[in-house]
């Protein structure tokens, strides 16, 4: 069963709106955890605009289960911020500064050189990495080259087609992923993921280690509660 890492982002901007610190973004995460969720994921910005740096370091310090920083490894400060906590695992994604959310996946061929440096860098203090690609089969193939660990699967098309044509929608996300397995590549996925397409992408995907939902499940739990809404996202995880 793939494993459920909550992205507290959401948590941070409700936070930051009014200043002060309610949500206590802490625990909320301690929360998440106590109500199973085998993850804590956050994704800073240089702008803060909700999660801190210092929210990272807060949170290593108590994290019981895997944590893992998303970010953009062309900001040093966020290099030096994953260097300083050493997370699980370290999820780069090639965002642009000041950019609302992520929308695509590495070009792992053009940037190959520049992606195998940050990979190493990372390793080198035992931090697992998994980069961020598109269900591109060529992407796939050339991320292994950069001796990442893992692939995280950027789900936005699958999410925005997946009421049109299910199938045609995750075939993409299919093929990469036995690509992956193919070449020893670990498979993580994210964006866009909720309680109504993420069943159908979990039992269609071979070899899916982790999921990282954080917007569909915030909002989900202001209706059903965090407790519940994590536990009905676990249940999706289950393969009958």
């Amino acid at each position: 069963m793939a494993h459920l890492s909550v992205n507290i982002n959401k948590i941070a901007t409700l936070r930051n709106s009014r200043g002060g610190n309610n949500p206590d973004l802490v625990k909320v995460a301690l929360d998440c955890e106590r109500f199973g969720a085998e993850g804590i994921t956050v994704h800073p910005r240089p702008d803060e605009r909700h999660i801190r740096y210092q929210d990272v370091f807060d949170l290593k310090a108590v994290i019981a289960t895997e944590f893992n920083i998303e970010g953009n490894c062309r900001e040093q400060k966020f290099i030096e911020l994953v260097l300083a906590n050493k997370p699980a695992q370290v999820t780069l994604v090639p965002d642009a500064e000041g950019q609302l959310t992520s929308n695509h996946g590495w070009d792992t061929i053009k940037h190959a050189a520049y992606l195998k440096e940050m990979v190493g860098l990372f390793k080198a203090e035992g931090i697992r990495v998994s980069i961020f690609v598109d269900p591109v089969v060529e992407m796939v193939e050339a991320a292994v080259l950069t001796g990442t660990d893992r692939i995280e699967l950027y789900t936005e098309a699958y999410a925005h087609n997946y009421y049109d044509n299910r199938e045609k929608a995750v075939l993409p996300y299919v093929a990469a992923a036995h690509k992956a397995h193919e070449l020893g590549l670990g498979i993580n996925a994210g964006h866009d993921l909720d309680l109504h397409n993420l069943k159908y992408f979990a039992e269609s995907i071979p070899g899916l280690l982790e999921v990282s939902i954080g917007h569909a499940l915030i909002s989900d739990a202001l209706y059903l509660g965090l407790e519940n809404t994590i536990q009905m996202y676990l249940k999706q995880l289950k393969h009958n």
